[in-house]
């Protein structure tokens, strides 16, 4: 298991916000945290710790700038999401980023556009590939969530999804969306069938608030995800203490 942190931007500044408000235009956006501090600053500190895999996600427009700097601060040490398509996808590559991250791109009318697929692999290589299958249930089934997790596609997440979708990227990453930023606790059936479906490094975030909560993960998990923790933490305003999410991890390996 392995700690991939988030630099979450947000009109250009780095924030916690509940992922599932974003995209409704008669209603506000909940914001858990705004920093002080730019994120130049965040990927220094994740640099500092040796810490590799985490995402920078763009939540919406004006945050380009953000989000190449810390590219910039951190080269190769951080993933990049949020309006990721194939006309920009190899920007970001060139500008730093190790992976780029797709969701909405890739799934579209509802559907898996197998086309843009296979051309972000042509253009960027499986291996800079991550595939975002933020998902929410629907009768009893697990479907991933597209544009700001408003639409239910019609991909259902499951044993031979995953496996088939597998093929065509180097890391998936999971948003249980009904829980991400709420720190209200995992969505332990999701972490069940997450570890038991992956066979490539797969990041889990949703939920996940304290030690207690981290070390169920990873027994849910048997060890096998990696997890992300976001408003939670103290650096982005939480009470868990990112040091000691640091070390657990580490020792958990």
């Amino acid at each position: 298991m392995e700690f991939r942190p988030c630099i979450d931007l947000h009109d250009g500044k780095v924030k916690q916000i509940v992922g599932s408000t974003l995209g409704y235009s008669n209603q506000s956006v909940v914001e858990n945290f705004t920093s002080s501090f730019d994120s130049s600053y965040y990927a220094q500190m994740f640099a500092q710790d040796h810490i590799t895999g985490g995402h920078v996600i763009m939540l919406g427009p004006g945050n380009e700038d953000a989000a190449l700097a810390a590219l910039a601060a951190f080269p190769q040490g951080l993933q990049i999401g949020g309006g990721i398509t194939a006309a920009n996808a190899k920007k970001y590559i060139d500008a730093g980023a190790s992976h780029v991250i797709v969701t909405s791109y890739i799934f579209h009318d509802g559907q898996l556009d197998l086309e843009r697929l296979k051309n972000l692999n042509e253009l960027i290589g499986k291996e800079h590939l991550v595939i975002d299958l933020s998902c929410r249930m629907k009768d009893g089934k697990w479907f991933v969530v597209t544009d700001k997790w408003t639409k239910f596609s019609h991909f259902e997440v499951n044993a031979a999804s995953i496996q088939y979708i597998e093929n065509f990227c180097d890391e998936l990453l999971i948003h249980a969306v009904d829980v991400e930023g709420k720190k209200g606790g995992m969505q332990e059936n999701l972490v069940r069938d997450l570890a038991a479906w992956t066979s490539i490094p797969t990041t889990y975030a949703g939920g996940v608030r304290s030690l207690e909560d981290l070390e169920m993960f990873n027994q849910l998990a048997s060890g096998k995800l990696h997890v992300t923790i976001g408003s939670a933490l103290s650096i982005f305003g939480g009470d868990l203490p990112y040091t000691d999410v640091v070390k657990y991890c580490k020792k958990a390996g």
